[in-house]
């Protein structure tokens, strides 16, 4: 290929799908726990509002990729996003860059797919209620990638806007805009999507068996629910300081820290009993946008999508 292939973020939404992205995932993870990737943690430059982290990685038989990424917490509520990136693809034999792509579409598909990927191993096989709080853009990214996981009786929506709660429950048939408390009481599954710095759930509010996801990049995650097994992308969520690794995990136990890839390669059991509740931490990966990217590479260049740019 000698042109390099530039793909928008309407390309980038109209190529993905949930399930074939959290294919690629699930294979990623277990690469990545297998040793056959290189990923160092992400490095920021801060401005007075906001930073620019760049995070490199390799994945064996997917490629070299580097993603970009602004993050400005204050764009919330404007009509500017708070996360806005570039990925760049190399050949990874060659190292020629291949392909340039929207990266703030990558990331809210590839972390909402990759806690499902956690969730769909975690959680119990028999579970029905799935609450999603936070109505941003990964509450409107989970709502997608875990919609077809379970035979969902209910999907509960919480936000600290009433307006973007029923927006999201609107996305879907099953789901319904309630308060936070009541959004967790006997849900199966939750899945935290906000920029809190702060818990947003109260652990006595869930039910012995459920699954709990958090994403969120501050200190959504109350500390009770890291007092057991926490399942994550990569060990130095808990070992690198942020922006690299979580601020929820810093100090834990690494004991009770444990690669969700460790799971999908059959290392370790996951779930180990009925009434246990499971707890999945992201911090976002590389390995989460080299698969995607190269996902979303192969069927644009099969369906001759992109702008083609002279090198």
């Amino acid at each position: 290929m000698d042109d390099i292939v530039y793909l928008t973020e309407a390309d980038v939404r109209g190529l993905l799908t949930m399930p074939a992205l959290r294919d690629r995932l699930r294979v990623a993870f277990g690469l990545f726990s297998a040793g056959r990737a290189d990923v160092p943690p992400r490095i920021a430059a801060r401005a007075p509002k906001g930073m620019l982290a760049a995070m490199p990685g390799y994945l064996e038989g997917v490629g070299l990729v580097v993603k970009a990424v602004s993050v400005f917490a204050e764009n919330h509520g404007t009509d500017i996003p708070s996360h806005q990136g570039l990925i760049v693809v190399c050949d990874e034999h060659t190292g020629t860059p291949v392909a340039i792509m929207d990266g703030a579409s990558v990331t809210a598909l590839r972390t909402a797919a990759s806690a499902a990927v956690a969730g769909d191993l975690l959680a119990r096989p028999e579970s029905s209620v799935l609450a999603i709080i936070g109505g941003g853009v990964q509450g409107h990214s989970h709502l997608a990638a875990f919609a077809d996981l379970r035979p969902w009786s209910e999907i509960r929506i919480a936000s600290r806007s009433n307006g973007s709660a029923l927006a999201l429950a609107a996305r879907h048939p099953s789901a319904k805009a309630v308060p936070f408390e009541q959004a967790v009481r006997g849900a199966d599954v939750v899945c935290l999507t906000t920029d809190a710095d702060h818990p947003v759930v109260d652990p006595a509010w869930v039910k012995p068996g459920a699954h709990i996801g958090s994403v969120g990049n501050r200190a959504e995650l109350h500390p009770g629910f890291t007092t057991g097994p926490v399942f994550v992308e990569w060990m130095g969520a808990a070992v690198s300081p942020p922006p690299a690794g979580a601020t929820e995990l810093q100090g834990i136990d690494l004991d009770r820290v444990v690669e969700i890839g460790r799971v999908v390669n059959g290392d370790h059991p996951g779930r180990t009993a009925a009434d246990e509740v499971t707890v999945y931490k992201s911090t976002g990966h590389a390995i989460e946008d080299a698969a995607a990217a190269k996902l979303v590479l192969d069927i644009a260049l099969e369906k001759g999508v992109g702008l083609r740019l002279p090198r």
